[in-house]
């Protein structure tokens, strides 16, 4: 903390230290759900279908650090990734501070509680199926809308 502020008020994403990174993902999973994306639009519509890594219920990958070597596809975050994103959650900390806004009551860096996403319903908890049981056919099946909307109206 600088003056007392937080270091996310006082650092861009570039400035944090690998702590202060990872410690801006509020563990809501939002990130590991399966996008489709239109080809011709280039719109990006999320799905209820979870990376099969995704815990369901604490929203956090079960093999973090091994995670694109199980995963190829998986989008690791960093400054500059998330520069490029546009479908990053309206909720999501790197987006919040990419974007000089602060993180919400419910963050855990705020709350100093883990659970306070859950509780505050914002994250996927108890909201996916795995890809492991979805034929990749059958996303389209199973787009939603809540992970843009969730955090809508609170403070």
């Amino acid at each position: 903390m600088t003056d007392g502020e937080p270091f996310w008020k006082n650092k861009s994403l570039d400035q944090m230290n690998q702590a202060e990174w990872e410690s801006l993902c509020d563990g809501c999973g939002l990130c590991c759900l399966n996008k489709l994306e239109d080809w011709d639009t280039g719109e990006v519509v999320f799905t209820s279908v979870a990376c099969r890594l995704l815990d369901g219920e604490s929203c956090r990958c079960s093999d973090y650090p091994n995670r694109q070597a199980t995963v190829p596809d998986c989008i690791q975050l960093t400054p500059k990734t998330v520069r490029d994103i546009t479908w990053l959650p309206p909720t999501c900390g790197y987006r919040l501070v990419r974007d000089g806004e602060d993180l919400y009551w419910w963050h855990p860096l705020v709350s100093g509680d883990p659970e306070t996403v859950h509780q505050a319903g914002i994250s996927a908890q108890g909201r996916t199926v795995s890809e492991e049981e979805v034929d990749v056919e059958d996303f389209e099946d199973y787009v939603v809308e809540w992970p843009l909307t969730v955090g809508e109206g609170r403070e």
